[in-house]
């Protein structure tokens, strides 16, 4: 596979994400994706879940900054809803948005992990920055159609999806 294309480490879920072992690497923010990262696609509301997710985050110290493609109107919602930073419309994998985000957390390139869902989009755009990378497993089957077209390109770049270690890639 392309190497701008592999996460540095791929889990099932947010839940999954070892936040001790992300601390000592030195991560000190955390850029999210909203849609199938944090909740299922369109969803309006933050589950229980979640915000108990986000405030173990919050106890180890990490920052956080939504980062997404997705309207305005939208993400920040959400963002207020759940207390956390956001940008929207950030036309991921460009890397604007990942350098603003990490300016609202006040961290450095090597100080932050980007956790998305998609490879083209998420993956790709933290790569660029050389940032730590972290690929989840989609919420849900549902999501934008444009993204559903991208799914099947996922496919023939990453097709059985093997999850790694932190300790497997080096950033």
């Amino acid at each position: 596979m392309i190497q701008i294309l592999q996460p540095q480490l791929f889990v099932q879920s947010i839940y999954d994400i070892d936040l001790p072992r992300l601390i000592d690497r030195g991560v000190k923010g955390l850029i999210l994706d909203l849609d199938n990262t944090l909740v299922g696609w369109n969803q309006p509301t933050a589950s229980d879940e979640l915000m108990l997710w986000l405030s173990q985050v919050r106890q180890h110290q990490l920052k956080t900054c939504i980062v997404s493609n997705n309207l305005s109107d939208r993400v920040e919602a959400f963002s207020r809803h759940i207390g956390v930073m956001a940008i929207a419309k950030a036309a991921k994998p460009r890397r604007r948005a990942f350098r603003l985000a990490m300016r609202k957390m006040g961290t450095h390139h090597q100080e932050t992990a980007v956790v998305g869902d998609q490879i083209f989009t998420d993956i790709l755009g933290g790569n660029r920055l050389q940032l730590f990378t972290i690929l989840v497993k989609p919420m849900s089957e549902r999501e934008f159609w444009t993204t559903q077209m991208v799914r099947r390109l996922e496919k023939m770049v990453m097709p059985g999806r093997a999850p790694l270690s932190m300790s497997d890639r080096q950033s």
